[in-house]
């Protein structure tokens, strides 16, 4: 039977068979090791005692002495015995379960494949078979072996899953119980042996039971359990009719628009997931049925895959109604946040189409909390306020003169429906309270029409003689003049309240300006950017960059004109170097056309007849002097004129991108200054080792070689020594010269690497060949299943041979070096551990510098290349070369490398939960020479 098969026939035996089905309860760990088959015989001794009938099928002791002595007391059904291959597998015998129907059944490893020949290919089948013949049954499956899980796992450990049990099985269970233990208290029990035998603890400590794997995959059967428990309170809540939303865990919806806000919003909205363990981020947009609503599919893309980065899911809703739908379906998915925008509406829009989306939500949203953010668009600062001209504007003045004309007429027909002999005083107050009215809205303008059109009125409709415009009383005149005095007085102090009120706009507005630009210059790289930003907004200009002397942009912020510029892209098109240059000199020069010498500079002369538009209005500024006396770069302005105050402020800003600017280019002087530096202290360690490491082995050669000039007086031994010599000494200082020459290589970036497919197995062999190092020095654990590897044989070797020198070097008398090999994700790793001493966490990084030795205190191991080489090889072949410690003591060597994915073949991977053999290789005996490499 396929799993497919037997996963419907699961789900319909489960709907037929009612009461009579036996009831599951799984034991969910996330690694071996956990505790899960101890909990399950402790389970079982427990009911045991309480007079249920309790047998075990099936469970896997792995030799652990707490587990066996657990099994003591319960009756156990014999195993099956089968042969397979001429090998003898045991297995759970179904038949003898079911014949001898107990009450409970403790069946271990769920996600067991079966030997080939049984009833079923999977363990979890004979579960199930238990389970519809009435048997109650509990059992124990990691959180790996869960099929939806697959490939997360894969990408955590780097090990592929070859047994699995499907989720549809584990959801259908009775009670899944999660058997929990510390990361840190696991790898403890498996360096204290209680889980595997000695032999396999440093490299399970090394790989799979790594911490951060173990943390990842404890997360990760916590969220699964927490899913699987809030599907089924969902179903319990669907199942009873209850609406409300139960808010068991944390889940946040951010309602996007489409707008720049949207970045802003939804990491806030990531933030108050992340307070709480298991909170969940749900983006939504809504869209019109008619789908005229203003959206931005760009930005809608990218806010997407932002959310996906940020581990949300995204969601598209359709409705008219957008504050309805979006909280309609908060509800639906029980939020307990709902994070929208501030309005980017004005006050008058608001003012006039009402309160808005953000009311309509925060009324209907009930029990979920609203949280409205505010970003960078609702908050964006404008122009600074302009003095010139009138200081009300054109929109009050029009509104002034709306009022005018609609506030008269209605005032008029409400007065003549009212009057009354005598009333001619509370007439003539109320027309001059609407000229005061207009006065106060419009100013002066609409204030004089006001007064006018009143008066005219107040005499055609309430002076006799009536229905003329006759003024036979002068007192009349006099008071149609009082109307036009009191409109005049009550406008001109309108106006000066105003003038002020927009004078202090514009000090705060450039108090707040200079205040961010004296900020922005500390903010480094990014100060010219945001210097060029806030002047733009600051002058309300449409476009303005900086640009270097040579023409490349520096900063950009809008949409400079393209009229100067070859190509048209501010950004991206070189400018002209000529017409910058132009540009500049009339800028610095000051003539009275400095500030618009950029508008005609780089145009081109226009064809003769040809009639062009006029040039667009671009200035240029020069920023700072260099030491040359040509300026460091030159600021252009596009699109507008600056007043007398607005060019202080641009002096300001000049100034302080002219700081920025030199700050930069002190840094880069730094940077280059301290690679020199290193240079020098390079150099100086070189010169340090020459004098002592090669003169020694020089010297002995020269003695050797003026030894054998007096051959005639030397015996034939003193020969044969001093030979020795001589080729001992000849060749340390071939392998000291050639490992300068490597340093030399590798830094200067022109080190040459044959890639191609190796074997990490045959790698080894071939260091510990060369190094002649036999298993009393070295244990061998190596995956025979890893693929190979890309890289250079050559330079993988010298770093082998470099790692084991130093590692059997700095090893314990009697300490066996353990190198082993291993597969993590799309990487394979070689690890040499030792048990020696090691090296402190914060003096491992220096141990990998040219010309250092451990401890520097030993001057006869070489120059103390061998670490500085060994990583720049390996950089080279694109891996890397850390150091960890070993589990126990010691100091362990990590070479990772890429493995060459044209030989990846998925049935060669291992299981990562099977056993594999431990390859020994032994070798010839070790040699004293230890010049390969040092700490």
């Amino acid at each position: 039977m396929s799993v497919s098969e037997g996963v419907s026939a699961m789900a319909e035996r489960r709907r037929e068979g009612g009461s009579s089905r036996g009831r599951l309860r799984v034991l969910l760990g996330a690694a071996p090791g956990v505790g899960k088959t101890y909990e399950m015989l402790g389970e079982g001794r427990r009911l045991r005692e309480l007079g249920r009938d309790v047998v075990i099928g099936v469970v896997e002791t792995h030799g652990r002495a707490a587990t066996l002595a657990q099994t003591q007391g319960i009756e156990q059904v014999p195993r099956r015995i089968v042969s397979h291959r001429g090998v003898q597998l045991d297995e759970l015998d179904l038949d003898a379960v079911l014949a001898r129907r107990p009450e409970l059944a403790l069946i271990d490893e769920m996600a067991h494949t079966n030997a080939p020949g049984s009833r079923n290919a999977k363990r979890w089948q004979d579960v199930q078979e238990l389970l519809d013949a009435g048997i109650d049954v509990i059992t124990t499956v990691n959180v790996q072996h869960i099929e939806s899980l697959n490939a997360v796992v894969e990408k955590i450990t780097g090990v592929v899953q070859q047994e699995t049990v499907p989720d549809e099985v584990i959801r259908d269970a009775d009670e899944v119980e999660v058997v929990d233990l510390a990361p840190q208290t696991l790898r403890d029990r498996l360096s204290a042996g209680q889980v595997y035998p000695a032999e396999r603890i440093d490299a399970a400590l090394s790989n799979y039971f790594r911490l951060g794997n173990l943390t990842a995959l404890r997360e990760l059967a916590l969220l699964w359990l927490a899913d699987e428990v809030d599907s089924a309170l969902r179903s319990y809540r669907s199942q009873h009719g209850i609406d409300s939303a139960w808010q068991t865990r944390e889940r946040v919806v951010v309602a996007l628009t489409g707008g720049p806000e949207g970045e802003t919003l939804l990491r806030r909205g990531a933030r108050i997931a992340a307070r709480s363990a298991g909170g969940e981020l749900l983006a939504v947009h809504v869209t019109t049925q008619d789908g005229l609503r203003g959206d931005r599919p760009g930005a809608l893309t990218e806010q997407r895959g932002l959310v996906e980065s940020l581990g949300g899911s995204y969601h598209q809703l359709v409705g008219d109604d957008v504050a309805g739908t979006l909280v309609e379906f908060a509800q639906s998915v029980d939020a307990s946040q709902l994070v929208i925008g501030v309005s980017r509406r004005s006050r008058l829009s608001a003012a006039l189409t009402g309160p808005g989306i953000g009311a309509e939500i925060i009324r209907r949203s009930g029990d979920i909390d609203v949280h409205i953010v505010t970003h960078s668009a609702a908050g964006r600062r404008g122009p600074l306020p302009t003095i010139r001209g009138g200081a009300l504007g054109w929109r009050r003045q029009l509104i002034g003169f709306a009022v005018a004309l609609i506030g008269g007429p209605l005032l008029s027909w409400l007065l003549f429906s009212l009057k009354a002999p005598g009333s001619i005083t509370s007439d003539v107050l109320s027309y001059q309270l609407l000229v005061v009215v207009v006065a106060l809205i419009g100013g002066l303008r609409p204030a004089l029409f006001a007064a006018v059109l009143s008066g005219f009125t107040l005499d055609f409709l309430f002076v006799e003689p009536l229905f003329t415009v006759t003024i036979a009383d002068p007192l009349h005149a006099l008071a149609l003049v009082l109307y036009v005095v009191i409109a005049v007085l009550v406008s001109i102090v309108v106006d000066q309240a105003a003038r002020r009120a927009r004078a202090a706009q514009r000090a705060s507005g450039e108090a707040e300006l200079l205040a961010a630009v004296a900020g922005n210059v500390l903010r480094g790289d990014s100060a010219p950017t945001a210097l060029v930003a806030r002047a733009r907004e600051a002058f309300g200009l449409s476009g303005i960059r900086l640009l270097s002397p040579d023409g490349d942009v520096l900063a950009v912020d809008g949409e400079p004109l393209g009229g100067n510029v070859a190509g048209g892209d501010p950004e991206h098109t070189p400018h002209d170097a000529g017409g910058l240059a132009a540009r500049a000199a009339a800028a610095a020069a000051g003539g009275p056309d400095a500030r618009a010498a950029g508008a005609a500079a780089g145009a081109s002369a226009p064809a003769e007849g040809a009639r062009l538009p006029r040039p667009p209005r671009v200035e240029s500024v020069p920023v700072g002097i260099g030491a040359d006396g040509r300026p460091r770069a030159v600021l252009e302005l596009h699109g507008g004129d600056l007043d007398a105050a607005g060019r202080r402020l641009l002096d300001a800003i000049v100034a302080q991108l002219a700081a920025a600017i030199e700050h930069t280019d002190l840094r880069e002087t730094a940077k280059e200054a301290a690679v020199l530096a290193e240079t020098d202290q390079v150099r100086s360690a070189l010169l340090s080792a020459l004098s002592h490491d090669l003169r020694r082995p020089l010297a002995a050669a020269v003695a050797a070689v003026g030894g054998l000039r007096g051959a005639h007086r030397l015996s034939a031994e003193d020969r044969a020594e001093l030979v020795e010599t001589a080729d001992e000494s000849l060749a340390t200082l071939s392998r000291l010269v050639t490992d300068l020459l490597d340093v030399s290589r590798v830094q200067a970036g022109v080190l040459a690497v044959s890639l191609g497919r190796v074997d990490a197995g045959g790698g080894v062999v071939s260091a510990l060949d060369e190094l002649s190092l036999g298993p009393d020095e070295v244990e061998l654990a190596l995956d025979p299943a890893l693929p190979p590897l890309r890289a250079d044989p050559v330079l993988l070797q010298r770093v082998l041979v470099n790692l084991l020198t130093n590692a059997v070097r700095h090893s314990p008398a009697g300490e066996r070096v353990i190198v082993s090999t291993s597969r993590l994700g799309e990487r394979a790793e070689i690890r040499v551990a030792d048990r020696g001493e090691g090296i402190p966490e914060d003096q491992r990084e220096s141990a990998f510098l040219p010309f250092q030795r451990h401890g520097d205190t030993d001057n006869t191991t070489g120059l103390g290349l061998g670490l500085a080489l060994s990583r720049g090889f390996a950089e080279g072949m694109g891996g890397t070369l850390t150091a960890e410690d070993t589990p126990g003591g010691g100091l362990t060597m990590v070479v990772s490398l890429p493995l060459d994915d044209a030989g990846l073949d998925a049935s060669t991977l291992p299981d990562p939960g099977a056993e594999y053999d431990i390859l020994r290789t032994s070798h010839r005996e070790p040699r004293s020479d230890d010049e390969g490499g040092t700490r």
